[in-house]
């Protein structure tokens, strides 16, 4: 899947065509994360996927790995992001975590659209703002938030197997995890990416405000 622009039109005639939720949890704290399509590169920077052999401007995922020196959700895998300060809009938000956590600097122009807002069970609302990012070709991780950044290929979301769905008796809605080569990204991360997927690539409006996520994500 080329990171060009009729993937561009794509993602943002899908998101046109979206009707979004918008959640209000009175007492959880407002959050943004950015969902960032961008070339692979020279490679997917993740074990056990095969890199080209040949450059080729495939598109991508922008993710990393939170740093141990954290003291909420260390070294799991996220979407840049955080509070949004009073004042800010969740796009000001994504942008400007953007360039704290991975030192990529865009404006408003580069922004596509909303996905729907997620609630966190560790007590945020989240909305997901999806950027374009085009080359992205200079990505430094914060070494106090971030402890590796990963471009992980659109195409590898689209796997036959994801989303992987776990049942669990005490919780009335299935885990939802999202396979990556051998591993795989826990909601409400991994839940975010599979509605980029379904919403943004494959035109269906599918919802994912109801996946339970795993007990090490509730703090």
């Amino acid at each position: 899947m080329l990171c060009d622009p009729l993937l561009l039109e794509r993602i943002r005639a899908n998101l046109r065509r979206f009707d979004r939720w918008r959640l209000g949890e009175p007492h959880h704290r407002a959050a943004a994360v950015a969902v960032v399509v961008a070339e692979e590169g020279h490679g997917a920077d993740l074990p056990d996927l095969a890199r080209h052999a040949q450059w080729s401007p495939a598109a991508a995922l922008v993710l990393t790995r939170r740093s141990q020196r954290l003291r909420n959700h260390a070294g799991q895998w996220a979407l840049p992001g955080g509070r949004i300060d009073e004042g800010e809009t969740p796009e000001q938000t994504a942008l400007r975590e953007l360039s704290e956590e991975v030192g990529l600097e865009l404006d408003e122009g580069a922004v596509i659209g909303r996905l729907d807002d997620f609630v966190t069970r560790s007590g945020y609302v989240m909305t997901p703002v999806v950027i374009w990012a085009g080359q992205a070709r200079a990505l430094t991780p914060n070494p106090d938030e971030v402890a590796s950044i990963h471009r992980i290929p659109v195409q590898e979301f689209m796997r036959e197997d994801a989303p992987l769905l776990e049942h669990l008796e005490e919780h009335e809605h299935p885990v939802l995890r999202m396979p990556i080569g051998d591993d795989w990204i826990a909601a409400p991360t991994a839940a975010i990416v599979y509605q980029f997927r379904e919403v943004c690539i494959a035109g269906r409006a599918t919802r994912v405000a109801h996946y339970e996520q795993p007990q090490f994500a509730w703090k």
